[in-house]
């Protein structure tokens, strides 16, 4: 064991602590306490023993849920082995409750020294409902549990930088406005945010979009990357430009940058440390660069010797810690041979107790399966969401006025809300702000609230879907309330993966231990005359399919008021597309209904009863069918049209009603008509209501193709009156 860089001075200012991961008491076992030149780095023998003990149990845990995989008593396996000692050593530095910990899969021994047990890894293998990470809901090594400031993981890789990210904004924002000072005292001045993976994430995008934000607002993150040189089977070479990325990073401004032979424990504690210190002073971000091996392959479902020569596992070998550390604290008088078995021992017996209790625990009961999809304690489908408009004038607004208008009143009222996305601040330049007009968003919906709110509450983002809401997740899990913007539907894409498998399902895989009830609005939708294919679509269906997420679409200003403010108050993450064909109508035009006016999701509006045939929309669509429904009255056709209002959930027991008065059923939306969201409810109506069915169940929808931008071939693509006219006709003559 070297000891590279142990002779500076100031490595030894950062804060260390014991590791909470600990199976036995700690006891000073050599002479070399003071004096050493190894002690100059923080590190005396009490430190040098622990730390020591945290990596024994730690590879002990890999060794042995490898042996219960193969006993088939957990399900997978991935181990962390090689990577102990830079994660023990940041993990020292973590101040528990205070800093906060976004982990990757193979951060075991992180975890264990910020505070997790050997059973409560093991529950995580066998699936145990008492698991406190997900309760049986993600595979092992998905490290996360609130009462230990550890950010819920998932098995997608990179998206937590961004979290990162946002998380460290926390601080900064509760501190610029003054009525959050009391509220979140808990985050320190030096408050720092740990994120952790390996080097082959970061080809991921979104780590670059975290690195460019870190940077540029200075944020207190530490990045901890994990090179074994290998993203499962793929080399250092081939996944990073010259095969090095401290080397990439070193333009980049406000960032410290520390590459560290992450087996070495004096070179990775003072390495550690300089980061720490620069990110808890202010002086922004920094990247610890840990050389560390993978002895073990990248998880039970992989056989590196498929790939990787047996001379270069050799050599990896030969540089693991395990067998080093040992080794070099007996050479140096740390320890004593037999201090080092009595460790082993005592944490060998206590990991076979660890296995056995955690071999006792139930597992999730079948019937808990759909618990915490959404919040268990906020019900925004409740009659407490239904409240009655209280119109203060005649002065009628369009629907961007009471968007407005709402967003306005609910940021006076709770000022943990906070707006941000491409172009929705009014002024980056705040020295300006007095000096413009203001932008305010490309369709005008947040004009103004910069200018009344502060900059802290409302600003501008990098043109990056992602980091938008990435940013957010990290933001709401500790306390704040984002209402953020994609500036157009057609965009969206980049955001998925941070809208599938980060947003809608935190709280149900961390089994309510975290949650991000963020509030995404998104412009969507045609009937533009020049939209064409990327400023037109629509694809709301793609997010309906998505358990954990609240799906809103009005189609009136009143409706977006009342909807939005619950999309705002209620507890889950909400998905609220604004038709921007609908921004300016005069047609939908509305009085401002006063700052508690809410509507309830899954409550439909019935705009025209009806008794001959049941019209299902939403949305653009709404006013064209209302136009059609009166070309046909003549005709004795009498349409009853529902606005679903909110898509997930919708008004089942409203269409049901409808249908078993009138026998005939048509569906019609703006989206493609295969596969559109429109299927499965009219599926559900030919299952459910077949015995009230005088007709057969039809549906309207655009073609099954893009929008197009010249107004003729538009039109011919997205549903227009005479279609909905064409439609009621045929469903009457049955």
């Amino acid at each position: 064991m070297s000891d590279s860089g142990a002779g500076d001075s100031t490595a030894g200012k950062a804060p260390v602590r014991g590791s909470k991961g600990s199976t036995s008491k700690r006891r000073g076992a050599g002479k070399k306490t003071t004096g050493s030149p190894h002690a100059v780095a923080g590190l005396g023998a009490d430190d040098l023993v622990d730390i020591y003990r945290t990596l024994y149990l730690s590879r002990r845990i890999d060794d042995r849920e490898i042996a219960l995989k193969r006993q088939n008593r957990i399900y997978f396996q991935i181990s962390g082995a090689g990577h102990e000692i830079p994660q023990i050593i940041a993990g020292r530095m973590i101040r528990p409750g205070r800093d906060l910990t976004v982990p990757y899969y193979r951060d075991r021994a992180l975890c264990l020294t910020v505070g997790m047990t050997a059973k409560e890894m093991f529950m995580q293998g066998m699936g145990a409902a008492a698991d406190p990470s997900s309760g049986g809901r993600q595979m092992p090594s998905h490290w996360g549990t609130r009462s230990l400031n550890i950010f819920a993981s998932s098995s997608c890789t990179g998206t937590q930088f961004l979290h990162a990210c946002g998380a460290a904004e926390v601080s900064r924002i509760t501190h610029a406005v003054a009525q959050l000072r009391d509220r979140h005292d808990h985050f320190d001045d030096d408050g720092v945010v740990l994120v952790c993976s390996g080097e082959g994430t970061t080809s991921e995008g979104e780590f670059w979009e975290s690195m460019n934000t870190a940077c540029n607002l200075k944020l207190p993150v530490v990045y901890l990357i994990q090179d074994n040189g290998y993203a499962i089977s793929v080399p250092v070479e081939v996944q990073t430009a010259g095969g090095s990325i401290s080397k990439l990073m070193t333009g980049f401004p406000n960032l410290e940058v520390i590459e560290v032979d992450g087996t070495d424990v004096f070179d990775t504690q003072k390495g550690t440390a300089r980061a720490f210190e620069h990110a808890r002073s202010g002086r922004g971000p920094a990247l610890i660069h840990a050389h560390v091996v993978r002895p073990y392959s990248h998880s039970m479902s992989d056989n590196e010797a498929a790939y990787r020569t047996a001379a270069e596992r050799e050599v990896d070998q030969r540089r693991d810690p395990f067998e080093r550390l040992p080794r070099w604290l007996v050479e140096e008088g740390y320890a004593t041979e037999a201090q080092i078995e009595t460790i082993r021992a005592e944490i060998d017996g206590q990991i076979l107790h660890a296995v056995d209790e955690a071999l006792q625990e139930a597992t999730p009961a079948a019937e808990d399966a759909l618990k915490f999809v959404y919040s268990p304690t906020v019900d925004p489908c409740s009659e407490a969401f239904r409240t009655e408009a209280e119109f203060a004038d005649d002065n009628a607004g369009t629907m961007v006025d009471l968007l407005n208008d709402c967003l306005a009143g609910e940021m006076r009222r709770d000022p943990t809300i906070v707006m941000f996305g491409e172009d929705v601040a009014d002024v980056s330049r705040d020295e300006h702000i007095e000096d413009v007009a203001g932008k305010g968003g490309v369709f005008k919906v947040t004009h103004g609230l910069q200018r009344e709110f502060g900059s802290a509450r409302v600003f501008n983002t990098p043109l990056a879907e992602a980091n938008i809401i990435g940013r957010a997740i990290g933001m709401a899990s500790r306390g704040l309330k984002p209402v953020v913007e994609i500036q157009f539907f057609d965009y969206i894409w980049p955001a998925f993966q941070q809208l599938r498998n980060e947003l809608a399902n935190l709280r149900w895989r961390s089994n309510n231990d975290w949650s991000a009830p963020v509030v995404v609005r998104v412009p969507i939708g045609g009937y533009l005359k020049g939209g064409a294919p990327y400023h037109s679509q629509s694809g709301e269906v793609l997010f309906t399919h998505i358990p954990g997420l609240r799906v809103v679409m009005p189609s009136t200003a009143l409706d977006a008021n009342g909807l939005l403010r619950t999309a705002i108050r209620c507890d889950d993450p909400v998905m609220f597309l604004e038709p921007k064909h609908l921004y300016r109508q005069t047609y939908n035009k509305s009085p401002r209904p006063g700052p508690d006016f809410m509507i309830p999701f899954g409550k439909a509006n019935i705009v025209r009863p009806g008794s001959d045939l049941t019209l299902v929309t939403y949305g653009s669509l709404v006013q064209r069918s209302m136009k059609a429904a009166r070309l046909v009255e003549d005709e004795n056709i009498d349409a009853e049209i529902i606005d679903l209002r909110t898509l997930s959930p919708y008004d089942w027991e409203a269409i049901a009603e409808s249908v078993r008065k009138t026998g005939k059923f048509l569906m019609v939306h703006e989206d493609h008509r295969s596969w559109g969201y429109g299927a499965e409810i009219c599926a559900r109506v030919a299952d459910e209501l077949f015995e009230w069915l005088d007709g057969p169940v039809r549906r309207i929808g655009s073609l099954d193709t893009f929008v197009a931008y010249e107004p003729g071939l538009e039109n011919a693509i997205l549903p227009q009156v005479d279609d909905v006219v064409a439609a009621m006709r045929d469903l009457a003559a049955y």
